[in-house]
């Protein structure tokens, strides 16, 4: 995020897109409502009327997939009507002629084609966010988790570099991250194009520093992602680590997923529970839960926040570093011999220059939010407050762009999917819990009724919904929040893989997966058989 979570109580304007902050970020979320009760006005584009759609003062039902279309019409707009910020731009960006030259035909009449956004709600959306003294955006994995998710970040982007909104209390461009250590995650290097502290690998001086640091040369070329990785098994990869990730719920096209693991000649898991994807592997190595373990978590501030053991982990149950550090030692590779996680972070601090000043003992309050460049700093909780990283910020001249597979004859219907309030991500943990479980029992698929009666569906029946991967079996939920033409489900339920109709597509840069869009083919049948054929 740009701006701390307190942030948001601040604003005058909130923009969320592709965010269901109330279900997948409840805690984070209550900031907003604070802000929404001491005035603020809030617009929400999401392709379903969610609760936090119920909440704003301008909802815009936007089709899925149609982001980048709907956030040029809104910049369009705030050019045509003079709400640029001229002061802002002319001391602080570069690009702002070609990007009017770029907007011209992106009239709210164009991205109403597309979207299905009336032109004059687009017109509304773009005007009270343009003059509002500060705006901010929030966004998640609805804007991401497509094709085209770079574009429809830098199209946000346009957004604040055009009215200023960047660098202030209660303004920024904000993604709610979807776990409490992701971003601790990518600080640390488990990219595979940066080194710690988000340091390219193909940069000469980076490459020296880190050979200095570790005694040993260092690999010169960018790793492979995920995506390739999945790709490549049985062919050039033989063996695979999978560390605290269900890959086989979570992945997109669950059968490739499958069929590359079973490929592999030798697949390690660590993990706290018997996952799907443990499952399948060679060797399971039992993990330490986070209360049973010391370290940190870098929060979606970019706040460092301490985790203290609270119970010695069962069993033979180990914490992850210690579990690399011993593979390590036993491939016969030096440097590994930790003996608790102090000397891990700070070797973290030591060569990451948003990390430079502090440590093991200076984290321990949980204050500081990076970066932090020296010792003595404050930290930083907004940023881009006097100047960019690079500069001056750029504006982006986006484009839309269809969906990688869109709807037709055999395939009518988009799915959508998400995440539930009651459920983490793929139920590892919650779905061990019996309160949880009454709460939500299984899966449905959210239909809105005039589809269910095209279709043949009966709310509380099954039905069977395929796409060009596969098929499930799901029971129906009618209703009015998902709009005609578009159905929803999560991916939580592994007895319900919803995975085994995504993946039709992957966004070129960052190789996510397009999880939020993906035609479908629902019909009824009278009782679930489980995973259908293809």
């Amino acid at each position: 995020m740009s701006n701390p979570l307190a942030d948001m109580e601040k604003p005058d304007v909130i923009f969320c897109i592709g965010t269901n902050m109330t279900e997948a970020h409840p805690v984070a979320a209550t900031r907003l409502k604070k802000a929404l009760a001491r005035g603020a006005k809030m617009i929400v584009a999401d392709p379903r009327r969610i609760r936090l759609a119920e909440m704003a003062d301008l909802y815009l039902p936007i089709r899925v997939g149609s982001d980048t279309a709907l956030l040029l019409g809104m910049a369009h707009v705030i050019v045509r009507e003079g709400l640029a910020d001229s002061e802002f731009i002319a001391a602080r960006t570069e690009g702002y002629d070609e990007l009017v030259d770029h907007l011209q035909e992106k009239t709210p009449e164009w991205a109403e084609s597309i979207t299905g956004v009336p032109a004059a709600m687009i017109e509304e959306a773009a005007i009270l966010y343009g003059s509002s003294d500060k705006g901010a955006i929030y966004y998640t994995l609805g804007i991401t988790e497509h094709i085209c998710g770079v574009e429809n970040v830098q199209s946000l982007c346009n957004l604040a570099l055009l009215t200023g909104n960047f660098g202030r209390e209660g303004t920024g461009v904000n993604p709610m991250r979807g776990q409490n250590n992701i971003q601790g995650a990518g600080d640390s290097g488990a990219l595979p194009n940066n080194y710690a502290g988000f340091q390219p690998v193909d940069d000469a001086a980076n490459q020296a520093k880190f050979e200095k640091a570790y005694g040993r040369q260092v690999d010169l070329e960018k790793g492979i992602t995920k995506v390739t990785a999945l790709d490549q098994c049985g062919d050039r990869i033989f063996g695979m680590l999978i560390d605290g990730e269900n890959t086989v719920v979570s992945d997109p096209d669950q059968e490739h997923c499958i069929h590359a693991l079973k490929s592999l000649e030798h697949l390690v898991v660590i993990d706290i529970f018997l996952t799907e994807t443990a499952e399948l592997a060679d060797v399971v190595l039992p993990a330490a839960s986070w209360a049973e373990t010391d370290g940190n978590f870098v929060n979606t501030e970019r706040r460092i926040q301490r985790v203290r053991k609270a119970v010695e982990p069962p069993g033979e149950a180990r914490p992850d570093w210690w579990i690399i550090g011993q593979i390590a030692q036993r491939m016969g590779m030096s440097g590994f011999d930790y003996s608790s996680p102090v000397p891990i972070f700070n070797e973290i601090c030591e060569l990451s220059p948003i990390y430079a000043g502090i440590d093991w003992d200076l984290a321990e309050g949980g204050h500081y939010q990076w970066p932090i460049p020296y010792r003595g700093h404050p930290g930083t909780p907004r940023l881009h407050e006097d100047e960019f990283i690079n500069g001056r910020g750029k504006f982006s001249f986006t484009d839309y762009r269809d969906p990688a597979e869109t709807i037709d004859e055999a395939y009518p219907l988009w799915l959508t999917t998400g995440r539930r309030l009651e459920s983490y991500h793929t139920r590892t943990q919650t779905g061990r819990s019996e309160g949880i479980n009454d709460l939500l029992p299984e899966e449905t698929l959210e239909v809105h009724p005039s589809d269910a009666a095209r279709y043949g569906l009966h709310d509380g029946g099954w039905a069977r919904m395929s796409s060009r991967r596969g098929a499930v079996d799901v029971r129906v939920e009618t209703t009015r929040r998902s709009p005609q033409g578009t159905v929803f489900a999560s991916f939580s339920f592994a007895d319900v893989p919803i995975n085994v109709l995504t993946g039709s597509g992957y966004d070129p840069i960052t190789h996510t997966a397009e999880l939020k869009v993906c035609p479908v083919h629902v019909e009824p049948i009278a009782a679930r058989t489980g995973l259908a054929a293809d």
